[in-house]
């Protein structure tokens, strides 16, 4: 089964679907969460942080995102029969050099955030955002790309979990604690399973293409993934009743609904265009989830 694919009205639309905008709650969420948190535990809040590490954060996931898709391509893992939304490499919108071009320049944009960021975290952050910008390229690039190897969703956990709210919580407070540690795995688990779902999609093309993601490693277990990282951001949401924090517990609660719905229909359906479908709602559980925390840590 193939999707057709039409040519975006303008530049700026094809940058915009090519940025891969429903995965992008992956940066926004650390940031948001990581700032309720470290408002509420420590007392701290700096509105520069946010808007420095929101800009520095997207710009590496976009940039990381035209890596990929000008890498996919190259290597043919994004062929004309991919069940997943257009690339701009695949659909012949922009040429692999002019993506890979873009992917550099929103590199150098979060390194243009970053600097001030290191002022005010110090050397850790030049750690954290170096080593940020390299996996971010070595994801698909380089002679042994993560997501290749089934590494990608383990990449997604470390980074835009616990990298993404420990530093945030340290760019706020100057600390880092258990409670930090629990939240960066809850956000990095709802990041995962974005990428897990992407990569059952894409299963049967990535096994052609000799692309070894997790999904395929797994093989027909792979659906379980998504009810298994749900099943432990759960688990790990009654740590916060355990802190007395019931306020947090419920609203992150509240969250099993769309997370049940979302991992039965995955179970019961078969890789298709409609896991565009999932990957939409598993995106909108985890921008909901870096909205009730805020309000359960307010309240």
């Amino acid at each position: 089964m193939t999707t057709a694919i039409r040519a975006p009205q303008g530049l700026w639309r094809s940058l915009w679907l090519a940025s891969r905008p429903k995965t992008l709650t992956a940066s926004l969420v650390p940031i948001i969460a990581g700032s309720a948190y470290a408002f509420h535990f420590h007392g701290r809040l700096s509105y520069w942080v946010i808007f420095l590490s929101l800009n520095a954060a997207l710009a590496i996931q976009i940039g990381t995102n035209f890596f990929n898709d000008a890498l996919d391509f190259i290597k043919g893992a994004d062929s004309h029969t991919r069940l997943g939304e257009a690339r701009a490499t695949q659909s012949g919108w922009m040429s692999a050099k002019t993506v890979g071009l873009l992917g550099a320049l929103f590199f150098l944009y979060a390194l243009l955030f970053g600097i001030p960021l290191v002022v005010i975290g110090g050397w850790p952050i030049v750690g954290v955002g170096v080593l940020s910008l390299l996996m971010g390229y070595l994801y698909t690039g380089g002679p042994f790309p993560l997501a290749y190897v089934g590494l990608g969703d383990l990449f997604v956990l470390i980074f835009f979990g616990w990298v993404a709210v420990g530093g945030t919580v340290y760019l706020h407070s100057g600390m880092y604690d258990l409670s930090a540690f629990v939240l960066g795995t809850q956000v990095g688990l709802l990041s995962t399973a974005l990428i897990a779902i992407n990569n059952i999609r894409d299963q049967n093309e990535d096994v052609l293409a000799g692309k070894k993601t997790f999904a395929v490693r797994l093989g027909r277990f792979s659906k379980w993934e998504v009810p298994f990282l749900y099943l432990i951001f759960f688990a790990l949401n009654f740590y916060w009743g355990f802190l007395g924090e019931w306020f947090i517990f419920a609203m992150n609660a509240a969250l099993v609904f769309p997370a049940y719905k979302l991992c039965r229909d995955v179970l019961r359906t078969r890789p298709g265009t409609i896991y565009n479908q999932f990957l939409a709602r598993s995106s909108l559980i985890h921008i909901l989830f870096g909205i009730v925390f805020s309000v359960g840590v307010f309240l």
